[in-house]
């Protein structure tokens, strides 16, 4: 195409442009590949590309015919220099095209003078440095601790080669290494040497840790005040971290591991994460607040840090009970219808003691007043006889206080074993608590109460109750009792040896297992051990809760009989409450619970699992607002106030692995009246399989007739 009206081919002159750019990448491609000629790349990255879009005026060198290959060559000489200030050049090629030629053809003349340059650029590494890309880039390059001020400087050297002497655990170590580095080691906690105000809130929730049951010597706050050097403001620093991290995991999960009382405990670990403890403290407008939120946040225990503050507050209550007669109540009996009542004038101070307020001015030692001392003393740990003598004496009028005080604290220090959420939010937050000191059952539905009930719960010793969270997944109406084999070898077998038809007159059935273990069950029946329901929430202990046909237990006052599952009083209702939550549409109701009882077993899955937590309160506030103490019945009290008193400072959390009872039957020769087994351990021999005997004892199967309720 040719321009008449200027009398210039002007497309052609676009082409021979074009074509001469395209042959100028050659020559650059092939210096590249060539391996003698390293220097070549810087030659390559500072030719210029020609803008096709804005070509200069065509002039007559840009037709010759023979200067494509002679005219590359040059342009790669003068390339050379260009090569230090690529950024100039490509400024230049930018804003004045037109004049990009000139400009390179004007540097090629030094470039001929010094040829070396090239290659001393290739070996010299420092050389790109020199470009103004490089300069950009140097502030990145150099290391962050080159411009930290020296307590910056001196928290670094502490926090990435010491910071095990401040923090034992791993996680809490790489959350604080990674918490300065990113604030370049600026210290949280001081400002010019001075504590800051975030520094000192969480200073003075530490020093208040008593009012949650914590121990303040446990974190100990640092004087910044003292800190004149910059390694003793990073020690400061890092010291009071340490105590925030304490108090932290502290008031969430405990002061002490759970397995450090009981190997009969089990709940869900739930430590907090180190990494958000650090980024609460450091962004909340108060740092002590945000410590406090740490703490268990149930009802019961904010009701009981109330009324460790006002144990705290007050001093004796009433005045002292002077020694004197042994006082005692005599009941009357046929042979004596009226003892002699002992007349005594430190009674009416007795009587308040104990808060008598009947015949408050009396000073006689009546049945209520006696029946007060025993109360007393079964609260206290005495022998609850209800006679006053100089021992009960020296314990109303000893630190009692200090005793509640105690007990409030170790009752503080469970809650903070259970898990944050008690209940299920997909069924309104629903969750069974059971508190065995207490021996009852509350089901909690919204908040608030749906149901309560009496429980007998485990003996004393090795049949105790275990403390645990799970969740019940279904009940079973009508459950065979298989017994547990604890009870079998411990129990069941020992009586056989004595009365062969024991079993049989307790309704229990002995069968032989192929590999010669005994299994003893008992089927479905109003007579079960089990009574007509389950409930069933897996668990390693093997423990449940159930019916049972021993009703007249529910009446006593004391109520530690079982192995360790826990009886319910009025399980239809139990049952049917649990059911009205987790399977509304479904209308359960107690009779409907009951026109289930038979002789199969019936099993009623929950879709959304319901926690159940098995607590140990011996401390807690009642609806009305008053404080109440239950018997440390399994010594769990004792043994907690004794660790807190005695056990050290840090290895109260050391995770103690107990020894678990094994579960599984034993098998060999098992003396058992009327029972021809031997050890089969090996195959029958001939005589055996020709003459019989010897064969394998066969096992009833499983009741059929068995149904699944969802």
């Amino acid at each position: 195409m040719h321009d008449f009206s200027t009398g210039r081919s002007g497309y052609d002159r676009v082409l021979a442009a074009v074509a001469a750019t395209f042959l100028l990448t050659g020559t650059v491609t092939f210096a590249h590949a060539d391996p003698a000629k390293p220097a070549d790349a810087s030659i390559s990255a500072a030719v210029p590309t020609p803008d096709t879009s804005n070509v200069p005026p065509p002039t007559a060198a840009d037709v010759k015919a023979d200067a494509p290959k002679a005219d590359a060559a040059k342009a790669a000489d003068t390339a050379k220099p260009a090569a230090s200030e690529p950024a100039k050049t490509d400024a230049k090629a930018d804003n004045k095209p037109a004049d990009a030629s000139k400009a390179d053809t004007a540097k090629t003349e030094p470039a001929k003078s010094e040829p070396a340059k090239a290659d001393t650029a290739t070996t010299a590494p420092a050389a790109p440095a020199k470009t103004d890309n490089a300069k950009t880039e140097t502030p990145a390059a150099a290391p962050a601790v080159a411009t930290l001020d020296p307590s910056a400087e001196a928290l670094r050297s502490l926090v990435t080669t010491k910071a095990g002497k401040y923090f034992d655990r791993k996680k809490e170590r790489e959350a604080v290494e990674a918490f300065y580095k990113d604030r370049n080691y600026a210290p949280l906690w001081t400002k010019g040497a001075a504590a800051t105000a975030r520094a000192n809130d969480a200073s003075a929730r530490l020093k208040k840790a008593d009012e949650d049951g914590l121990d303040p010597e446990d974190y100990p706050v640092p004087n910044f005040t003292a800190a004149t050097t910059a390694d003793a403001q990073a020690d400061a620093e890092l010291k009071l971290t340490e105590s925030v991290l304490d108090y932290a995991r502290h008031a969430q999960s405990g002061r002490m591991h759970w397995s450090q009382v009981s190997g009969d405990i089990q709940y869900p670990e739930h430590y907090p994460d180190p990494t958000e403890v650090l980024i609460n403290v450091s962004t909340a407008r108060n740092a002590g607040a945000a410590l406090e939120t740490y703490n268990p946040p149930h009802k019961l225990y904010k009701e009981l840090k109330a009324k460790l503050a006002e144990l705290r507050g007050k001093t004796d209550e009433g005045k002292k009970i002077a020694d004197g007669e042994t006082l005692r109540f005599v009941k009357p009996t046929k042979k004596n219808p009226n003892p002699t009542v002992m007349d005594d004038a430190r009674v009416p101070a007795l009587r308040a003691k104990l808060g008598v307020t009947e015949n408050a001015s009396d000073t006689h030692y009546d049945a209520t007043v006696a029946a007060a001392v025993r109360k007393f003393q079964s609260a206290n740990d005495l022998k609850a006889t209800g006679v006053l003598d100089n021992h009960t004496v020296a314990a109303l009028n000893g630190p009692r206080n200090d005793r509640k005080i105690d007990i409030i604290r170790v009752n503080m220090e469970r809650w903070r074993w259970l898990p944050r959420d008690l209940g299920a939010p997909a069924l309104g937050d629903a969750y069974v608590i059971l508190n065995i000191p207490d021996y009852s059952l509350q089901l909690m539905h919204n908040g608030a109460t749906a149901w309560k009930t009496r429980v007998v719960v485990g003996k004393p010793g090795k049949h105790a109750t275990p403390l645990l969270t799970e969740t019940m997944k279904y009940i079973t109406v009508n459950p065979t009792w298989n017994v547990p084999p604890s009870i079998i070898y411990n129990e069941y077998l020992p009586a056989l040896q004595q009365d062969p038809t024991v079993l049989e007159r307790m309704g229990l059935k002995l069968q032989r297992n192929p590999d010669g273990t005994i299994r003893i069950s008992q089927p479905p029946g109003e007579a079960n051990a089990l009574g007509r329901i389950r409930f069933n929430f897996p668990n390693k202990f093997l423990v449940y809760q159930h019916d049972t046909p021993d009703k007249y237990l529910f009446a006593k006052s004391e109520r530690a009989f079982s192995h360790g599952c826990m009886r319910v009083q009025n399980p239809d209702q139990y049952a049917a409450t649990i059911l009205g939550i987790a399977l509304p549409k479904d209308h359960y109701t107690p009779e409907k619970i009951r026109s289930m009882y038979g002789h199969n077993e019936i099993n009623i899955n929950l879709p959304t699992p319901l926690p159940v937590n098995i607590t140990y309160q011996t401390a807690f506030v009642d609806d009305a607002g008053k404080l109440e103490f239950r018997k440390d019945i399994y010594g769990r009290d004792a043994t907690m106030i004794k660790l807190l008193k005695e056990g050290g400072r840090r290895n109260l959390e050391t995770v103690v692995a107990h020894s678990q009872p094994n579960y599984v039957r034993p098998t060999g020769n098992i003396n058992i009246p009327g029972d021809g087994y031997a050890d089969r351990s090996s195959a029958p021999n001939f005589f055996q399989m020709l003459f019989g005997g010897g064969g394998r004892a066969e096992v009833e199967p499983e009741p059929r007739g068995r149904r699944r309720y969802r």
